[in-house]
């Protein structure tokens, strides 16, 4: 039989347990061995208890191989194996990476640079303005926002990537194919359609609450960048954040309000060190890239004749304000040259200007 069914097979008893997975594996040397090894070897485990060793070994004489075998088949969900070469390396890295996810939509999201973004349930109209936009401008630069798709912040996250025509990854507590939280349904559509569902349990797994602290270890593993958006003193964003620092991850943070009780964990991770968000600009420098090169407005693409320099503006700006002075700058052009451009790019509705002789892409 396939070694990958033996593989997926364990993963599904232990869904959630990947150290115990990986402990197993180190120990029988391939999950076939393992599948066909006595239960009293099983014993010696490092950290074993014999009341889950019982339990662990009732689901392997209970398994429905055949089942698992459908599952690779993917007519319910497609299947990454860790051994798989889709499988994406920033998560293979971490500590305990998932043997397995079980995969629902546009699975190329997972080949792009992401970041995270996460905060409170119960978000205020602040936070989640600035968790869509911020993901807004995100997708508009080429980054995938990962978030899991919760109440609050996670929800407006997902929103502005989708908003923006970009791409987003969901991270679940639960199987690909439930829906959570109920009021969550149309968005989940619309991940399922234009981003990717992933989750290290399979389907038709309900979500129960343990579930969540282990996925957050996949929403910072998928990303080189965590960003908070609101977080209380106590939330499942600081667990992300924790998990995220531990696995050699960036970690930065949206300053709020200091009366809010909301904000007392976002603050307070940057006054721990971590780097404060004032605008997208931030991030995307943190991941390594330039929002020069990757910034271009969708609007720029609806049919509108731009000359060369009105294109070569475009390039150089992006959604935080820049001086005239700079943009003559970067692009070489003289400043007549440069004035005349960007007069026609605003009333093209591509360019805004602000006061101080600051310009910025015009955003939605």
């Amino acid at each position: 039989m396939d070694d990958r069914i033996y593989w997926l097979a364990w993963h599904i008893i232990l869904a959630g347990q990947a150290r115990k997975f990986w402990t197993i594996i180190k120990h029988f040397g391939t999950p076939k061995a393992a599948w066909h090894a006595p239960d009293s070897e099983f014993n010696s485990l490092v950290g074993a208890r014999q009341a889950n060793n019982k339990e662990m070994l009732a689901r392997r004489r209970n398994c429905d191989l055949s089942r698992v075998a459908s599952y690779l088949d993917g007519k319910e969900a497609g299947v990454i194996l860790y051994e798989d070469t889709e499988y994406p390396g920033q998560l293979k890295n971490i500590y305990d990476p998932p043997p397995a996810l079980f995969l629902c939509g546009r699975t190329k999201c997972l080949e792009n640079v992401s970041a995270a973004m996460v905060g409170a349930r119960k978000a205020t109209p602040y936070g989640l303005s600035v968790a869509e936009k911020l993901a807004r401008d995100l997708a508009r630069a080429g980054v995938t926002v990962v978030s899991g798709m919760a109440r609050g912040i996670d929800a407006a996250a997902h929103r502005g990537a989708l908003d923006a025509g970009g791409n987003t990854i969901a991270v679940l507590g639960c199987g690909v194919d439930v829906v959570y939280p109920r009021e969550n349904g149309r968005l989940r559509d619309g991940i399922m359609q234009n981003g990717l569902l992933v989750s290290e349990f399979p389907p038709g797994t309900p979500p129960d609450a343990w579930h969540f602290p282990v996925r957050n270890r996949v929403i910072s593993g998928l990303c080189k960048v965590v960003v908070v958006v609101e977080a209380a003193e106590r939330s499942g964003a600081l667990i992300t954040a924790h998990v995220a620092l531990e696995q050699g991850r960036d970690v930065m943070a949206v300053p709020g309000n200091i009366t809010s009780k909301l904000s007392r964990g976002s603050n307070e991770l940057i006054k721990q060190g971590a780097a404060p968000v004032l605008g997208v600009g931030e991030i995307v420098e943190e991941l390594g890239l330039s929002l020069i090169e990757t910034s271009l407005p969708r609007q720029s693409a609806g049919g509108l004749k731009l000359n060369d320099n009105e294109t070569l503006l475009l390039k150089i700006l992006n959604y935080e304000a820049v001086s005239l002075e700079l943009v003559v700058q970067k692009s070489g052009l003289a400043a007549g040259e440069v004035m005349s451009a960007l007069m026609f790019l605003e009333v093209k509705g591509l360019v805004r200007q602000m006061p101080g002789r600051l310009y910025a892409l015009a955003g939605n």
